[in-house]
């Protein structure tokens, strides 16, 4: 009879549907139709991109399956406490919705895809963590590690930031967890540890990842083994103070018609960075010709070929990774 009791004080059954459970089977639906797009919009990252995103897909797909067979096979009016939790989840599951939809990564595209291709000069590795570019003779003993802007394909910087391998310069692009750089805030260190051969780094990350790439700097510049002895930032800029306490050198790389890091918020962080940061600015460039990924929301209109941007951008990298104070 207790049994019976709580039952019925738990869950109701009922003859009709309740909204709440609609509720559930429209949520579990559209995960699914999110899913579906994001696989449609972005297979080639959810393939290349950090295992995470991949994992994180699937468990959306397998959650959805099991809540929603359960919501249209045992439809059950829950009462007091267990209607208040199951009203909790659903606001959760509406978030976590959102958060796979918006972390749908940037596409990396040509002439990136291109530049991801070995050859006699450059051999390229791909891992599910790292893009690895390594000159097939006179390796420097420098070595540069890069971060992605936010949700963008790590491929999506091949071609920019090869001419740093055609010179000689070993070349890591990291491929963060959700496209995000800060849940990448320990790769440089596990970097730093897979290349004992190379005695200075020089981090570099574009947009977003160039704000984890100073905190990598600020961190390890004064490392008695393999130190940060250079910062390269694409469109980006830090987020603390680091004018008096960074000794690696800086280089900023900015585009006049950047509609995200434009140029007034380039100019406001100017006092976060040391004094001897170097800056050059690209007359017409946008935030999206710091990588290869098709046209990104918000951003300015350019005035200048992507390509003529782009070698730009990698001649200034390479003079700076190459000729920067030891």
């Amino acid at each position: 009879g207790d049994v019976v009791a709580s039952a019925t004080q738990d869950e109701v059954p009922t003859g009709r549907v309740t909204w709440l459970t609609w509720v559930v089977r429209v949520l579990c639906v559209l995960a699914m139709l999110v899913v579906v797009w994001v696989l449609v919009t972005a297979w080639p990252v959810v393939v290349h991109g950090h295992p995470a995103y991949a994992i994180a897909l699937g468990t959306t797909v397998t959650l959805a399956l099991l809540v929603g067979v359960r919501a249209w096979r045992n439809p059950k009016q829950p009462t007091g406490l267990r209607a208040w939790w199951r009203g909790v989840l659903v606001v959760l599951s509406l978030v976590g919705i959102g958060a796979v939809w918006w972390l749908t990564p940037f596409v990396a595209v040509e002439p990136a895809l291109a530049a991801m291709q070995s050859d006699d000069v450059v051999t390229v590795d791909e891992y599910p963590t790292q893009i690895v570019m390594t000159p097939r003779s006179s390796v420097s003993s420098t070595a540069v590690f890069f971060q992605p802007g936010a949700r963008v394909d790590a491929r999506a910087y091949a071609a920019v930031l090869r001419p740093l391998a055609v010179s000689g310069v070993r070349v890591v692009i990291s491929k963060q967890p959700f496209g995000i750089a800060f849940f990448n805030t320990t790769a440089f260190s596990s970097v730093q540890a897979a290349y004992p051969d190379v005695t200075e780094w020089v981090v570099g990350g574009h947009s977003l990842g160039g704000t984890v790439a100073c905190i990598d700097a600020d961190a390890h510049d004064s490392d008695a083994e393999h130190p940060v002895t250079g910062l390269l930032l694409y469109a980006s800029y830090p987020a603390t103070d680091m004018s008096a306490s960074l000794t690696a050198a800086v280089l900023s790389i900015s585009g006049s018609d950047d509609g995200l890091a434009t140029p007034a918020k380039i100019d406001a962080a100017k006092p976060l960075l040391p004094d001897d940061t170097e800056y050059r600015v690209i007359d017409g460039a946008v935030h999206s010709y710091f990588g290869d990924y098709g046209p990104q929301p918000g951003d300015g209109t350019p005035t200048i070929s992507h390509d003529d941007a782009r070698d730009q951008i990698s001649s200034l990298s390479v003079q700076f990774v190459n000729g920067r104070p030891a």
